[in-house]
């Protein structure tokens, strides 16, 4: 090898692989879940990684891209449930596996906020097979939509006003807040904190106003 070409071959710049976005992911979730949610950086990120900030940036597109990512990360989790159980144990599977995947991550949450939750393993372990196995026992295609956009949204909804990573925060700040009430004005907020507080972060309350949806389109469809 002479030496122009040697001098050549090893001034070039070495081509480095791709992060996988899995790992990427992973990296970010851990930032948010330790750090919280305001952690999360490109920069921040990148360093973790090890990567150069504008190539991660580029793989990932923007924040939005990079919460997609991390939700699509998660997803592929959830668990494929049998249509064997009927469609009532099913779906009260699915989506308490959702339940349990979102208050395990308040952060991501959060960051997410309104945004839309499409990603592909999403639709392929949550959407499709719920509205599948919905038609498949007698709704019709808009009765399976509005079914499961019902109990979506009351999953998605139970899970971010309350951090369920800190239970004990959240009661405290609740009994606060209501302590600090004139109990002419709220009798009932301000008496009943015995009863109040605990609820804050029960997950049976999740869980029985689960089962009261279903039960209810289970009766509409005759499922």
């Amino acid at each position: 090898m002479t030496d122009t070409v040697y001098r050549t071959l090893y001034r070039m710049p070495r081509q480095s692989h791709p992060t996988p976005p899995e790992l990427i992911a992973e990296k970010a979730l851990l930032i948010v879940n330790q750090r919280g949610p305001g952690a999360l950086s490109f920069r921040t990120l990148a360093d973790h990684l090890g990567v150069p900030h504008p190539t991660l940036q580029r793989r990932c597109t923007d924040m939005a891209g990079l919460l997609d990512m991390c939700t699509d990360y998660l997803a592929a989790q959830l668990p494929d449930i049998p249509t064997t159980i009927g469609w009532a144990a099913a779906t009260e599977q699915r989506f308490r596996a959702l339940y349990d995947l979102l208050t395990d991550h308040p952060g991501l949450v959060a960051l997410r906020g309104a945004r839309p939750w499409l990603g592909k393993q999403l639709l392929a372990r949550l959407v499709e097979p719920q509205l599948a196995h919905s038609v498949e026992v007698g709704m019709a295609p808009d009765e399976a939509v509005r079914t499961y956009r019902r109990m979506y949204l009351f999953t998605l909804g139970s899970a971010s006003f309350v951090d369920h990573r800190d239970p004990k925060g959240a009661q405290d700040m609740t009994r606060r807040a209501l302590a600090a009430l004139d109990p002419d004005e709220f009798p009932m907020l301000a008496g009943q904190l015995s009863a109040i507080v605990p609820a804050v972060v029960d997950h049976d309350v999740y869980y029985g106003g689960l089962r009261q949806l279903i039960r209810a389109a289970d009766l509409e469809a005759g499922a």
